[in-house]
C-alpha cells in the first residue's frame, strides 16, 4: 500500500516527507529494530509494501513505524472517538430568584437546582434586584445562604457570593464524594 509520498497528512509525516537523516525504526510486528538511515528504513517499508510513518517526531532520533497508513490512521481516529464518547460535558444551568420570593417558590427553585446537580450540571443562582430593592442586597444574600445550606448535602459553592450591578451570583458544583453516597 505504499503511496510513494504522494499522500500529505497534517499530523504525521510519511514516506518521502520524513526529512531527517536517521530514524529509530519499529517493525510492522511492533518490534524495535534499531536506528537506521531514513532511506534504508524507507526501502524496508517499501519491500513489505507498507508505509514508513513518523510516530514520534520529538524523539532523538525520531521514531518511525512500518505500517499500513490507512489502517494506522483509522485506529487513531477510533481511539479519539472512544475518548470523546467517554467525556462528560458539563453545562451551567441558571436559576433566577427575586429577593421577595415566597417560601413555596423558593422550595420549587431549590428542588429544580437539586435535579440539575444530580444530573451532573453546575447551577448558577442569580438574585435579581430592581428599583429600590438594590438597597437591600442583604435580603438576596440571606436567600443565597439559605439555598447554600439546603444544597450542602449534594453540592459545594464554586466561589463566594459575587455581585455585579443589580445581580448577585453563586455557582454550585456537584460534590462527587457526596453524590456517590446517595
Amino acid at each position: 500500500m505504499s503511496r510513494g509520498g504522494v499522500v500529505e497528512n497534517k499530523r504525521f509525516r510519511i514516506n518521502q516527507f520524513i526529512r531527517v537523516p536517521e530514524v529509530r525504526l519499529i517493525d510492522s510486528d511492533g518490534v524495535m529494530v534499531g536506528i537506521f538511515k531514513t532511506t534504508d528504513a524507507l526501502v524496508k517499508a517499501q519491500t513489505k509494501d507498507l508505509d514508513l510513518v513518523e510516530v514520534s517526531p520529538g524523539a532523538s532520533p525520531p521514531v518511525c513505524k512500518i505500517v499500513n497508513f490507512s489502517k494506522f490512521k483509522y485506529e487513531i481516529e477510533r481511539k479519539e472517538r472512544e475518548v470523546r464518547k467517554k467525556q462528560k460535558i458539563s453545562h451551567i444551568k441558571e436559576i433566577r430568584i427575586r429577593p421577595r420570593i415566597s417560601e413555596h417558590d423558593l422550595e420549587v427553585k431549590v428542588k429544580r437546582a437539586r435535579e440539575f446537580i444530580n444530573s451532573g450540571d453546575k447551577v448558577q443562582l442569580t438574585a435579581m434586584f430592581s428599583g429600590r430593592e438594590i438597597k437591600h442586597k442583604d435580603l438576596g444574600i440571606k436567600i443565597m445562604n439559605r439555598i447554600k445550606e439546603s444544597l450542602a448535602d449534594i453540592a459545594v459553592p464554586e466561589a463566594n457570593i459575587s455581585s455585579l450591578g443589580t445581580r448577585i451570583f453563586l455557582i454550585f458544583v456537584p460534590d462527587k464524594n457526596k453524590l456517590k453516597k446517595i
